[in-house]
Formats: C-alpha cells, sequence, structure tokens
C-alpha cells in the first residue's frame, strides 16, 4: 500500500505548480490507495489473534465478583464478545474519537493485545460516497487492521444505506451508525444524539440500512437528549426489533455532553430493556478496575473505550488480563512508552507524510506525556517539531536524560 502514495517532495512540488487541483489529485490518490488496500484485505486471511501477555502478572482482583450469568446473557464469554456473525477475540472496543482514531493510530495499539475491535472516526456518508479526500482519509485502513467498524452518521435513510453498502464492498467487517455524538456541527445536520429527539425515526432509519446489508449493523447511542427524554431503554428494544446487532450506551445525556459522571443505572436499563442483542458499556473507564465496575453494575457484554486510551495505550491488554485472570501484566517502562509513540510517528510518517506527521505528534504528545516522568522540557521541544529528524533526536535525548541517574 506504501507505494501507492506519492513521495511527500514529489507533492509538494506539484502543489506548488498546480495548486488548484493539488486537493482533486490527492482525492484520487488517496481513494485509490484506500480501495486496493481494501481489496487486498479481502484476499488476505485472517491473523492470528494478539494478546499475548509476557513476564510475570501482578495484582489480583476476584474474579467471581463479575457477574458471569449476566455477561452470558448478553452475548460475551469471559474472553470474547459475538457482534451477529462476527466474532470478536474480547469484548473491548476502541472508541470512535474524532480526530483521533485514524489508522495510524488503530495500527500502533492493535499489536499490544486485547482490543477486541476498532472503529474509525464518524464519517459523512455524502462525503464517503463522493470519496472525499476527508472521508478517505478517514475509512483507510490495512490488512493489519481488523476487524475493522466503519461508523456513519446523518439522519438521510437513502445516503447512510448506500455508505454502507459502499462500506460493505471494501472490507468493513461491522457497521455501525452514530446516535450520540453531541457536537453542535453533527448534531445541527440532525445527525449524531439528535436523533434520539425522535425515537420511531431513529429506528427506521437503523433498519433501513440493516436491509441494506449483510453486515452487523451496532448503534452507538447516548441516554437520551436530556434529563426529559431518556429515550435509550425504548430505544435500544426497538433497534433490536429492528435488526441491529448491538448498541453501545455512553451513560450521559447528549446535554452533559462530557460533563458529570456516567450513569451506570442508565446503562443497566438498557441492558434490562433487550432480550438478546449485547449492551456494551461506555464512558469513564480509565482503567480495568472502571472496567470491572461497569460491567458488574449493569450486566453489559463489553466495553468501550475512548479517551483513556490515547494516554495509556496499554489498557486494553490491561483490562483483558484483568477480566479473564484477575491479573494485570506489568506496567510498561519509559523505553516501552517511547517506542510505541515512535511506532506510531512511523505509521504517521508511512500514511500522512513527515509534514502532517510531525503536525500530529505535536497535539498527541500531551497525552503521550501524561505517563511519563515530568517533562515540560520535552513537551515543549516536541510542540514545535518540523521535521522526521528533529522527532528522533529529541526522543532519544529524553531518553538519555531519564536513564541517567539523579544526583543527591
Amino acid at each position: 500500500m506504501q507505494g501507492l502514495t506519492p513521495a511527500p517532495d514529489t507533492i509538494t512540488a506539484f502543489r506548488r505548480k498546480h495548486r488548484k487541483d493539488f486537493k482533486k489529485v490527492l482525492r484520487i490518490s488517496l481513494a485509490t490507495r484506500v480501495e486496493a488496500g481494501m481489496a487486498l484485505r479481502f484476499k488476505t486471511t485472517p491473523s492470528t489473534p494478539r494478546g499475548t501477555m509476557p513476564g510475570p502478572m501482578v495484582g489480583v482482583l476476584d474474579s467471581a465478583s463479575v457477574p458471569a450469568a449476566s455477561a452470558a446473557a448478553s452475548g460475551a464469554s469471559p474472553a470474547g464478545l459475538r457482534i451477529g456473525r462476527v466474532a470478536l477475540s474480547s469484548n473491548l472496543l476502541l472508541s470512535p474519537i474524532a480526530g483521533y482514531c485514524d489508522l495510524a493510530f488503530r495500527l500502533t495499539i492493535r499489536p499490544l493485545g486485547g482490543l477486541g475491535l476498532a472503529s474509525t472516526d464518524l464519517v459523512n456518508p455524502r462525503g464517503l460516497l463522493r470519496r472525499t479526500y476527508k472521508s478517505m482519509q478517514l475509512v483507510e485502513t490495512h490488512p493489519d487492521d481488523r476487524p475493522l467498524c466503519i461508523q456513519l452518521y446523518g439522519a438521510q435513510a437513502g445516503e447512510l444505506a448506500d455508505a454502507a453498502r459502499w462500506c460493505r464492498d471494501h472490507g468493513a467487517a461491522v457497521i455501525d451508525v452514530n446516535m450520540g455524538c453531541p457536537v453542535d456541527k453533527v448534531c445541527k445536520k440532525d445527525g449524531g444524539s439528535a436523533l434520539l429527539r425522535d425515537p420511531a425515526n431513529a429506528a427506521r432509519l437503523a433498519e433501513r440500512i440493516v436491509r441494506a446489508v449483510d453486515l452487523p449493523v451496532t448503534v452507538k447511542m447516548r441516554l437520551g437528549w436530556d434529563e426529559s427524554s431518556l429515550v435509550a431503554p425504548a430505544l435500544a428494544a426497538e433497534l433490536e426489533r429492528a435488526g441491529v446487532a448491538a448498541v453501545t450506551v455512553h451513560g450521559r445525556t447528549a446535554e452533559q455532553k462530557f460533563s458529570g459522571r456516567v450513569r451506570l443505572d442508565g446503562i443497566a436499563r438498557v441492558v434490562e430493556a433487550v432480550r438478546a442483542i449485547p449492551v456494551i458499556g461506555n464512558g469513564d473507564v480509565r482503567s480495568p478496575s472502571d472496567a470491572q465496575v461497569m460491567m458488574a453494575h449493569t450486566g453489559c457484554a463489553g466495553v468501550m473505550i475512548g479517551r483513556a486510551a490515547l494516554c495509556d495505550p496499554w489498557i486494553f491488554r490491561d483490562t483483558h488480563a484483568w477480566l479473564t485472570t484477575g491479573r494485570v501484566p506489568p506496567a510498561p517502562s519509559l523505553d516501552d512508552r517511547l517506542d510505541l509513540m515512535t511506532r506510531h510517528f512511523e505509521h504517521l510518517l508511512r500514511f500522512r507524510g513527515e509534514r502532517l506527521a510531525c503536525i500530529t505528534m505535536r497535539q498527541r504528545i500531551s497525552w503521550y506525556a501524561t505517563r511519563f516522568p515530568p517533562c515540560r522540557p520535552f513537551r515543549d521541544k516536541m510542540r514545535r517539531i518540523a521535521s522526521a529528524p528533529e522527532y528522533y533526536a529529541h526522543v532519544e535525548a529524553f531518553r538519555r536524560s531519564s536513564a541517567q541517574p539523579s544526583r543527591g
């Protein structure tokens, strides 16, 4: 796939000469790369599931405290989860965080283990069908990036159904419909959590997508639009009748956005409202014990983790180990964390080129650095990087200075 992307220097020269046509050329190039990559993915046999955890285990939790009966009733096993015909190796999912869960990041965290399903950012179906450059970036994938869920948002049933067919034809294992995003620019187009204002229409929209494809269709939603309309339990039941294979529930209303605390009782009521499909809990899961508490309290079949994975990508490995064995692997060292950050940077170089890789890492260093020792000078330097050599020089200097014993 890498060979299908023009070299950054070639793109720069072309851009200077043909500035007006630059975006069109890149859009065609990226669309070709996406479709070629997804076609390759169809021809590649599934790889051996990852998740082997090296080294001794530390920390013990009584795993019997997790209600096995609730998990079994919701379609979960101690290790995995089934969504329609798709069997996942783990019941832990990566949340589709807009602007963060691109191909480079997904390829970075998958080898760490414990991740059952990763999703793209939310994708506009109209842009996808037009093959715009931004949409092609969002759905770009790779044979190592599976199983993959593509998340769509919008309010036009016909467009969503056509986009779902495109996703099916280009390698998606699961298609998710976003009914939970509270961001104004999404809700103003009647997409995301705005759909919760009209549950009957939301169910009809989901049913149209289910009928359009022979893949599992899932829905991610919130408890309701506001406190006066907590529609999630009733909507989940209607979605199940419409053929939706699973629902993910963020335990806040759209009006709350990310304020306040997630309400586990609200997620539990959704679990009680469905007959057989798995319900996946989401919100405020920052540690393995948070996931265990959510599952024990709500009876949900799995957990979707978002922002916590940005600063600690090992959270899937650790949580899967905790839920299945009652033990957690040793924490990664600083060298491990720097090596992972560098792998992320190199994936960005591969798929986005040097300029965008540096811009992205300037933004992401704040997340990674939350698990580093005090490093303000290093963070400040990383926020100004403009080239790959600068990146490597700063990382190695920080690695050496952190390895030196402090002088008393």
